[in-house]
């Protein structure tokens, strides 16, 4: 059997909430310790990008290691 990461990312799909993808978490045995935000980017023709929409990313830990 392969051992878990002790810590991973999950990021929220496009067609996802945060409730679902708190709960895939729970599903494969994290909790959430960390939430972060990072901007996505898009080209407009100009040189200059600009923020299409955030991303979501929630870092867990296993469950196993806090007992």
């Amino acid at each position: 059997m392969l051992a878990k990461k002790r810590k991973q990312q999950f990021t929220v799909a496009s067609d996802e909430s945060l409730a679902e993808c708190l709960e895939r978490m729970k599903k494969e045995g994290y909790r959430p310790v960390r939430r972060m935000e990072k901007p996505v980017f898009k080209e407009n023709g100009s040189k200059t990008p600009i923020i299409s929409h955030q991303q979501v990313i929630f870092e867990g830990v296993l469950e196993e290691d806090e007992q």
